[in-house]
């Protein structure tokens, strides 16, 4: 099963696109519009499709973002209840919300602790060749991927920021075809931010599906 996910399905500019990359990146999208669209099919779909992309980036010698990917199937589960059964501070079902005022400096300081510490852990330990590269997409899309199951909208930016520096990453490791999904995966953010800042200004109609199994797809 690895030897065939582990196979090329085609060649991007003369890079080989595995069947892992090729099925990860379709499921990573579908994910995002759901995630768009607060669709709770969205955290099985990420599950799935992190597990493919930890087979993917271990091959490039992306072990922050391998790792990652282990992190993200792992959280799709905590993620897919919250959006199911989850509670805000004030005992109500999860709708779309900012962090409260004096958190974003918090979360700054969140964000760079851990890129220093994912960043030494990788240099030290592994034979990347981009520790800190890797670590500061790996670092940031852990707390994005929090504030995503809590349904707060500075996941967004959180994300255009992660695309942004992940597309130059794949493309230095010539993963072409993740270069494309992570552009898409950018101009989705953007969508995405747009989307929920609409939903939360919207009170008592902020579409979401989390508390019927049922939702539509996208």
């Amino acid at each position: 099963m690895f030897d065939l996910l582990n196979s090329p399905a085609f060649t991007v500019l003369g890079s080989p696109a595995s069947w892992a990359e090729l099925i990860g990146a379709v499921l990573g999208l579908a994910m995002v519009v759901c995630n768009i669209r607060q669709i709770h099919w969205g955290w099985p779909l990420a599950c799935v499709s992190s597990l493919l992309y930890c087979l993917v980036f271990s091959g490039s010698k992306l072990y922050g973002d391998a790792a990652l990917q282990v992190f993200f199937a792992v959280m799709a589960v905590w993620g897919w209840a919250q959006w199911l059964r989850g509670v805000q501070p004030d005992g109500q079902a999860l709708r779309v919300r900012a962090l409260q005022s004096g958190d974003a400096l918090k979360l700054i300081a969140a964000c760079a602790a851990f890129w220093l510490l994912v960043g030494l852990f990788l240099r030290q330990f592994t034979n990347t060749d981009v520790p800190w590269w890797d670590a500061f997409p790996t670092a940031l899309s852990v707390i994005a991927t929090v504030l995503l199951a809590r349904k707060l909208i500075e996941n967004w930016p959180m994300w255009i920021v992660v695309n942004a520096v992940s597309i130059a990453l794949f493309a230095y490791k010539g993963l072409w075809l993740t270069v494309g999904l992570y552009a898409v995966f950018l101009l989705l953010a953007v969508v995405g931010w747009r989307a929920w800042h609409i939903a939360m200004h919207m009170p008592g109609s902020s579409p979401s599906s989390a508390g019927n199994p049922a939702g539509s797809a996208p």
